[in-house]
Order: C-alpha cells, then sequence, then structure tokens
C-alpha cells in the first residue's frame, strides 16, 4: 500500500502535469492580469546572465552588478485561446526550457510554438521560426551545436534548424510528445519521447541509429558520461544505455518518476527523484552507493561546484551533497518552490523560484549574495 506521503507527491506532480499539458490557457478566463508561468533556468557566457522571466520576457544581466544590460525582450503569442469559450486575447508566452547560447546569439523557445533568437550584445530579435503559425507547445530548451539549433515539441517532432538563419534543416517523428531537452554528443542527438523512448539521431540528417524502450513516458534530459547514456523514465528506472548501440547495461528503481537531469562525479551518478531523494549510483553497474532524503520533490536538475552536488527540493530548500563522505547539508531554506534547474559558475549557485526571484547563493556556505525580482515594475 502506498504511503500518504508518497500518494501526495503523486498528485502533486500529476497536477503540474496537468497545468502543462491544458496550456495555462484557462488562466486568461478566470483574470486579465492572469499570466501563464513558466520556470527557465540560467545560462551564462561572458559574465551575462540570461534567463526567461515568468511574464515572458527574455533577460539579460551583468553577473557582477545584476543591472540589465538591454531592456527585456517581451514574447507575445500571435494567437491564443483562452479556453472554455474564452476569446482569442494576446498573452506573454511562458518558457518553460533554459535559454541557449551559440556564437553572438541566444535562442528561446516558447510554449506557444514558436523559437525566438535574439542577438546577445543588444537584444535585437534576429529571426523566429516557423515565420508563419506555430507548433504545438514547447516544454523542453533547446541544444545549439554544430551550426544548428535542436528543440522538440508536443507535436512528437524533433527539429534541426540552421543557427543563423532559422532555415529548417530536418525533422524526425516520434511517437508522441517531446518535453526532453535534447542533447548533443559528438554527431550523435539523444532525445526522449512521451512514446516512452529515447532515440539517438544523426545530428547531419536526423538519420535513426537506434531507440530504446521504457516503459513510462520519458521528459528528462539525458545525461552522456563514460561511453554510456543515462536516462530518467516516469517509470521510475534511471537507464544506464551504450552510446554507440542503446544496449541495457542496467537500470535502477526508485520510488517515483525521475525528471530532473542526473549529474556524473568521479565514476558516480547521481539522480534525483520526484519520490524526494537523491540516488548515488556508481556508473559502472548502477549498485546504490548512498541516497539522501531532501523531504519533497526533486525536479530542477543539480550542479556540480567543488566536487559536491548542489540540489534544490521543489519545496525550496537547497543542499549540498559531500561526494566525498557521501553526507548531507542544507544550505538555507528559500521557502519558494523550485522547478528551474540550477546553474553554478565561480562557486555561485542561481536560482530561478516561482516567485520570479532570481538568487545567487554561495555554494560553500549556502550565504544568500544576492536576490533581484524579474517582476516588471
Amino acid at each position: 500500500m502506498f504511503s500518504r506521503q508518497l500518494v501526495g507527491k503523486v498528485v502533486l506532480l500529476l497536477i503540474m502535469l496537468l497545468v502543462l499539458v491544458s496550456g495555462l490557457n484557462f488562466l486568461g478566463c478566470r483574470s486579465v492580469n492572469a499570466v501563464p508561468r513558466g520556470w527557465s533556468g540560467v545560462e551564462i557566457a561572458d559574465s551575462t546572465i540570461f534567463l526567461a522571466s515568468m511574464e515572458g520576457k527574455l533577460v539579460a544581466l551583468d553577473e557582477s552588478s545584476q543591472e540589465r544590460l538591454w531592456p527585456d525582450v517581451p514574447f507575445k503569442a500571435e494567437k491564443q485561446t483562452g479556453g472554455f469559450g474564452c476569446a482569442q486575447t494576446p498573452q506573454v508566452v511562458a518558457i518553460y526550457g533554459t535559454p541557449a547560447l551559440g556564437e553572438d546569439l541566444v535562442y528561446v523557445a516558447g510554449y506557444n510554438g514558436k523559437i525566438y533568437t535574439v542577438n546577445a550584445e543588444n537584444g535585437a530579435l534576429r529571426w523566429v521560426y516557423p515565420r508563419e503559425g506555430e507548433l504545438e507547445p514547447i516544454v523542453g530548451g533547446l541544444a545549439v551545436a554544430l551550426d544548428k539549433v535542436y528543440v522538440g515539441s508536443s507535436n512528437g517532432r524533433l527539429y534541426a534548424l540552421d543557427a543563423a538563419t532559422g532555415d529548417r534543416a530536418w525533422v524526425f517523428q516520434t511517437g508522441d510528445k517531446i518535453w526532453s531537452t535534447p542533447l548533443v554528443n559528438g554527431d550523435m542527438l539523444y532525445v526522449g519521447s512521451f512514446d516512452k523512448k529515447l532515440y539517438a539521431l544523426s545530428t547531419d540528417d536526423g538519420s535513426k541509429r537506434w531507440e530504446f524502450k521504457t516503459e513510462g513516458a520519458i521528459a528528462s534530459t539525458p545525461l552522456v558520461y563514460d561511453n554510456t547514456v543515462y536516462i530518467g523514465s516516469f517509470d521510475r528506472y534511471l537507464y544506464a544505455l551504450n552510446v554507440a548501440d542503446g544496449k541495457l547495461r542496467w537500470k535502477f528503481r526508485a520510488e517515483n518518476w525521475f525528471w530532473a537531469r542526473p549529474v556524473a562525479y568521479n565514476s558516480t551518478i547521481y539522480a534525483g527523484s520526484v519520490d524526494g531523494k537523491v540516488y548515488a549510483l556508481k556508473a559502472e553497474n548502477g549498485d546504490k552507493v548512498a541516497e539522501f532524503d531532501l523531504g519533497s520533490s526533486v525536479v530542477s536538475s543539480p550542479v556540480l561546484v567543488d566536487g559536491s552536488i548542489i540540489v534544490a527540493s521543489q519545496e525550496g530548500r537547497l543542499f549540498s551533497l559531500d561526494t566525498a563522505n557521501h553526507q548531507k547539508r542544507e544550505l538555507l531554506n528559500l521557502e519558494e518552490k523550485i522547478q528551474a534547474s540550477l546553474t553554478a559558475s565561480d562557486g555561485v549557485v542561481y536560482i530561478h523560484s516561482e516567485k520570479d526571484v532570481l538568487y545567487a547563493v554561495d555554494a560553500r556556505s549556502g550565504t544568500k549574495l544576492w536576490n533581484l525580482s524579474l517582476k516588471s515594475e
């Protein structure tokens, strides 16, 4: 029999899935001021912080001063129905994936089914895909590599676009919606689908090298480490597959689903689960080395900082997991839900909370260095 705590966690995630599937359109019926809410993570390059606010704007900040480098770039849905018979009204675009960087451009994927590309120096819009119409909602992030941008859509298709122009290079069709952020490793691309499969594709033309089927939908981002691709599934298993042919090396079962991308360090895989635990597993065979109970679901992907795994629980507690002695230390409690992936730079962890606040936290001490509201004044 399921425990009350486990049932509560399952219900929580089901509600989160329902909100995503619904497109958040019902908000337009309830309040003219209500907006869709994404949970974009942070990308950092050349001392500049890029992230999307929950108001559907791309924000660029100076890493040292936190000053905005250019006015926030708003993205608007061309057509969006409120649902339940509501009239079509322009709304902001929910952005769930972390912005991606390539050359002098920043790439953002919107829940309205559009990919936006802006100049990293001044925020000027460079190109939009598709130019007319829109894809089905995009939940995952983008991958930029080999002069292409790769992104999956809820229509089940993986798109490869020319990074400079936005022209379509190729498309690969899966059997169900894609919420997973693609991963490029060499000339191979890995992406999961709600059809329960992980696909390995050629980055050149999108041809399928191999596929591996699990027993549940896949929404997490793959990890490649030491010639092995690791992927979590909604069937409660973390899988380790050979990168060349997709053959199963091992699998590990948790108490609930895997959503967050795992982290690898010193021949150990650290995987957070919706069951509220982070599992430390031997990369070679999947044997459990340790487990850390964080008290609430882990949906935010952790980061590695100076040999420690920094991970956040969904309820807002930030922890440091010592990879040497497997001790858990709480750094701070933000008391705000955390669903966006964490990012680290020079010993600082960046956290985008559900209240649309960006926090900078010292990864060693847990000291809150600064915080900035991303909401429009």
